[in-house]
């Protein structure tokens, strides 16, 4: 998708719409440690031990389908304002395979 390298936009610092510069910031790394990592970790098959670990009642996990990731990232943009020169972030991303500023 192509998208002009500058907007008109409201800018929270000067109240009031300005013009701004776009740029594009890199997303950093999922966590190793957040909740959902260590249940797929686990489901699949990383520190899981023998056994049912004490929990009778559910049968072992045998079927466990994982899902690919999603062809589509959703965009980070920042914006400069040109008054005040402070930076904020896009309130919501889009999913498009590719962002090209122009």
């Amino acid at each position: 998708m192509k998208m002009p390298k500058t907007k008109r936009t409201y800018c929270p610092t000067c109240r009031k719409h300005t013009e701004h510069k776009v740029f594009e910031v890199k997303k950093g790394q999922p966590s190793s440690l957040s909740y959902g990592s260590k249940v797929r970790a686990r489901k699949r098959g990383r520190a899981r031990g023998f056994g049912n670990l004490g929990r009778y009642s559910k049968p072992a996990v045998t079927k466990f389908k994982m899902t690919g990731k999603k062809q589509t990232k959703k965009t980070d943009l920042k914006f400069q304002c040109s008054v005040c020169k402070k930076y904020h972030l896009q309130r919501k991303g889009f999913r498009t395979k590719r962002l090209e500023l122009v």
